[in-house]
């Protein structure tokens, strides 16, 4: 798998060869990050705070509140600072020379990866700048009780596009074992070695060759796939952006390499070619996220799904029409858009003060309930009407999941 990288500097994105002279300057990383995170992970690495030359906490703390998953790294040297990222929703979190083990078993294992960046094997540190006469593999048996992931740089390739060397990554996933996952950077530049890392048990983390435009996202994404099939097609499955199923699809290459393109639900009909879904209904999808599965033969979408839903029936997916608060959150959509009217909802929308007090009254009678029917029923009544408030601000329900997701990701706790 892939694993973009967004490398900060100065404020703006950057690229170096060396990790040293500017390559590439790229702006801005919120458009870069909704981009790349159609990948999954994007690894975001704060250069000035790696090298003590100052911080971009506040983009980082900006791309996390956007809600992209990202693994955090770049001047985490103390429990502190690594608690802050972790507290504030970074998926893991990257420990260079602070990779110690008295520090990172301190922290919460799963969410750890160790950076080591090797010199033709021997780990250097300062900067790339001194060697330190250790072995990468003896490193990471030292490491490996305390983390779950290793990011591996080969510093003589990182930034020159010359590739990688599979071998050594090879001999990296063994000592890593069952119970790290390897992420190699430096070189990576074809969709050819992301598929050869991946058989390795390895992911890619790419930077300078999606800049430049050598290594097409798209590519980078299906690198990894495989297919049985005569036709070459890959199942693909239809959720939207709370995880539900809407229905079943496929993907070739060259759709899937037009749906990243447009960011948009681009499928492989078998019977018409390239479909664009809504073009001609108007029930057009945002295209959020690709995911591959553990076997690397079946894709999955999420989407943003716009119009009457993904079937062509005009239902929310081909399996029926959605249930439970989908359904709620459906319905209370149509209504804000053309309530009929006098009904209850209309009144609740245009009543901001009628709608608060029955929030605090629902809030009060769940609080009072005590049997299994009376809790069901308050509790249904309270969600209602926060859903009625969620409309009623432009909100929608996989807005406020996401934020739970974040929440869970705290380490810090309340008193």
């Amino acid at each position: 798998m892939i694993v973009p990288s967004i490398d900060l500097q100065g404020g703006r994105t950057v690229q170096l060869v060396g990790g040293e002279r500017l390559a590439i300057e790229a702006g801005d990383p919120l458009p870069i990050a909704e981009r790349f995170a159609l990948a999954g992970e994007l690894a975001v690495i704060d250069l000035d705070a790696a090298m003590g030359r100052g911080s971009n906490a506040a983009l980082v703390e900006r791309l996390l509140e956007a809600g992209f998953p990202c693994r955090v790294g770049g001047g985490i040297r103390d429990r502190e600072t690594a608690l802050r990222w972790l507290d504030r929703g970074a998926r893991k979190i990257i420990l260079g020379t602070a990779a110690r083990p008295e520090l990172l078993a301190s922290l919460p294992r799963e969410r750890l990866i160790a950076a080591l960046d090797a010199r033709h094997g021997e780990v250097v540190v300062e900067g790339w700048r001194k060697g330190t006469g250790r072995g990468i593999l003896e490193r990471i048996e030292e490491l490996r009780p305390f983390v779950t992931g290793f990011l591996v740089t080969f510093v003589e390739r990182e930034g020159r596009m010359e590739g990688t060397d599979l071998a050594l990554a090879e001999a990296v996933v063994r000592a890593a074992g069952p119970s790290c996952r390897v992420t190699i950077a430096g070189g990576v530049t074809t969709a050819e070695e992301i598929a050869a890392l991946d058989r390795a048990g390895a992911d890619a983390q790419v930077g300078m060759a999606l800049y430049t435009g050598k290594l097409d996202l798209a590519d980078a994404i299906a690198a990894p796939l495989r297919s049985d099939r005569p036709d070459g097609l890959f199942p693909t499955v239809v959720a939207d952006e709370r995880g539900l199923v809407l229905g079943l699809a496929w993907s070739s290459r060259d759709s899937l390499r037009e749906a990243v393109r447009r960011r948009a639900g681009v499928y492989q009909s078998r019977s018409r070619g390239l479909w664009v879904k809504g073009e001609s209904s108007g029930a057009t999808q945002e295209l959020l996220r690709v995911e591959l599965d553990c076997d690397r033969d079946a894709l999955a979408f999420r989407v943003r799904q716009k119009g009457p839903g993904f079937c062509h029936l005009a239902r929310f997916s081909c399996f029926g029409e959605a249930e439970g608060l989908a359904r709620l959150e459906t319905t209370l959509a149509a209504r804000r858009a053309s309530a009929p009217a006098g009904s209850y909802t209309a009144k609740l929308l245009a009543d901001p003060a009628l709608l608060a007090a029955k929030l605090r009254e629902e809030a009060d009678e769940l609080a009072r309930a005590t049997s299994r029917d009376e809790v069901i029923w308050e509790a249904a009544d309270l969600f209602y009407f926060a859903m009625v408030k969620l409309a009623a601000s432009g909100l929608s329900l996989a807005e406020v999941e996401r934020h739970l997701d974040r929440r869970a990701l705290a380490v810090t706790r309340r008193g």
